[in-house]
């Protein structure tokens, strides 16, 4: 049950205090992120970590000026690949060769499946693809913070290509999706910190099939 105890102490904290997150649990976040779920395991994704309280400060105008920018420990840009390559794709499969030790005729018959079929779409819709794969490491990262008794606030309220220009994301074939900032929070200027946290009930929410 400690795990549901957290999520029901998180929220998107809407002030946070300056105070810095330990290093420890930042890696902890950023690893349970590293170790979502993706499809094919390709990983289509990467996470900026940003500290320097200048770059916050031209991220901020650009994300509704929302304070937790500027007021967090870490802010985590989520950014997606633009597309899927073959190299990108093949780096993948090579690296689990590498790291198993051994080759595997239907992992390679599934690696020719992926480079018949991914490099042949459009970028926009890999990259839409990619930025679904995010979410999943984004909504890890999340959980793991919760779990840290680090408070954090989801933005998709921000607008990527000023990030993506700030960040020089271009030239990594990158394009940011979410952000992620990480710190704690300020009670006495959070209009949200004390209210009760509302779901939709368990029946209005789960269907069971038997």
């Amino acid at each position: 049950m400690e795990l549901i105890e957290k999520l029901n102490w998180r929220y998107a904290a809407k002030a946070m205090n300056g105070q810095k997150v330990p290093q420890e649990k930042v890696d902890k976040i950023l690893e349970a992120s590293r170790l979502a779920p993706t499809s094919s395991g390709l990983q289509p994704f990467e996470i900026i970590v940003i500290t320097n309280q200048e770059i916050k400060e031209q991220i901020k105008p650009h994300a509704w000026n929302q304070p937790q920018i500027t007021d967090c420990s870490h802010l985590l840009v989520f950014a997606a690949w633009d597309n899927y390559t073959e190299e990108r794709i093949n780096r993948m499969f090579d690296l689990t060769n590498e790291i198993r030790g051994f080759e595997n005729e239907g992992w390679e018959n599934y690696r020719q499946m992926l480079l018949g079929m991914y490099p042949q779409r459009s970028a926009e819709e890999n990259f839409t693809h990619a930025a679904k794969q995010a979410y999943i490491g984004f909504g890890a990262a999340i959980i793991a913070a919760a779990f840290e008794e680090v408070d954090s606030t989801p933005m998709e309220g921000f607008v990527p290509e000023e990030v993506d220009k700030i960040l020089n994301l271009q030239e990594k074939g990158l394009k940011s999706v979410l952000l992620l900032p990480l710190g704690y929070r300020d009670p006495s200027n959070d209009w949200l910190v004390n209210l009760t946290k509302i779901r939709k009930p368990k029946e209005d929410f789960v269907t069971e099939i038997n």
